[in-house]
């Protein structure tokens, strides 16, 4: 059966092709990629954190540039510090003459919508939400809790404390989204091995669980996370960007071994400062997607179906277990082969109301 390990390497190399539950754009031809004039302009709005948050906001930017190299272009990218500088980076893009702005996250939403019908002939990739129907507004979203499923499995397995933890930066579809998956993930886990691991910081029946409020405040993060290790948790999940930051800080400063989830890239690769605690990460194909629709945007082929990436098209995926792979069970990559299969073809399914 293929190897969920050999598929993530793939998937990261970008050499899996991301597909959409509506039409996805196809890759760029020479033919499409003269057909882009000298005044196409790609351009990105960040959400909280930072363009530097080895991260969303990062992978956001990769997707722009390696689009704008591709097509031979320039771009422009603007990072806002808080939620009140969307609509003003926003603008700032329209008055620079943006033709595609790609804006990063659940949250510039109603920024996004505005100006897009202020704007018609901009196209919007809004990336994490596809709650906006508008012509020119293009959802682009990721399955991300088909991934942490897997993981909250491969955590229930490894774990010797049986409890397990995460947190969010904040309350919001595709943060929850992570949270869910790898609570399920757990439960399947107790359900088919008889075992009772607890999951602390979030509860997927009442959506209730533990936030730091935004993505940026490291500090907070780490007091959260030291509150969550001190409850004999050994494996923790932080989803928001940098904000895990504060979960490997408080992890080093712990008397105790515990082994810290990524979101969003293999972090094991993004950020090999803390190679020796990373476990796995709930990873998704950001920058290639990103690029995709940008370069169909250029070739004039934007559309606005929603661009949904899943286990099945190598949206999402779960990385490698890396330094850890010869500490986890050697029956349990087997059986994470198997449950991705499941769920593939429908026969597990994951209880979320922040599913795509």
């Amino acid at each position: 059966m293929r190897r969920l390990a050999a598929a993530s390497a793939l998937a990261l190399a970008g050499t899996l092709a991301l597909v959409s539950c509506a039409s996805a754009p196809s890759d760029a031809t020479s033919s499409d990629t003269a057909a882009a004039t000298s005044d196409f302009l790609p351009c990105i709005v960040s959400d909280q954190g930072g363009f530097d948050d080895q991260s969303f906001n990062q992978l956001g930017l990769e997707g722009v540039t390696d689009a704008a190299e591709t097509l031979g272009t320039e771009h422009i990218d603007v990072q806002s510090e808080t939620e009140s500088d969307y609509a003003p980076n926003i603008a700032s893009l329209v008055e620079q003459g943006c033709t595609t702005i790609v804006t990063m996250g659940y949250l510039l939403a109603a920024a996004t919508e505005e100006a897009a019908t202020a704007n018609p002939d901009i196209d919007f990739i809004m990336v994490d939400d596809n709650t906006i129907t508008a012509d020119n507004v293009k959802g682009v979203v990721w399955d991300t809790s088909q991934a942490g499923f897997l993981v909250g499995y491969a955590a229930a397995d490894y774990t010797t404390t049986g409890k397990v933890g995460t947190y969010g930066g904040a309350q919001i579809p595709p943060v929850t989204l992570y949270m869910d998956g790898f609570a399920r993930g757990v439960d399947y886990h107790n359900e088919q091995k008889g075992t009772d691991v607890q999951v602390v910081g979030w509860n997927p029946d009442t959506q209730e669980g533990q936030f730091t409020g935004n993505f940026s405040d490291i500090n907070a993060a780490k007091v959260l996370s030291q509150g969550i290790l001190e409850q004999g948790v050994d494996v923790i999940v932080p989803v928001g960007g940098p904000i895990y930051q504060g979960a490997a800080q408080a992890i080093r400063e712990s008397a105790n071994p515990v082994a810290l989830v990524g979101v969003d890239t293999d972090m094991y690769v993004s950020d090999p400062d803390y190679d020796d605690i990373w476990f796995t990460s709930i990873a998704r194909d950001m920058p290639k997607s990103i690029s995709e629709v940008i370069q169909a945007s250029a070739a004039g082929d934007f559309s606005n179906e929603e661009y949904v990436g899943t286990l099945d098209n190598g949206g999402v995926l779960m990385s490698p277990f890396h330094d850890f792979e010869s500490k986890v069970a050697p029956t349990l990559q087997g059986e994470l082969d198997d449950i991705q299969a499941g769920i593939i073809a429908g026969d597990i399914t994951i209880d979320t109301p922040s599913a795509p």
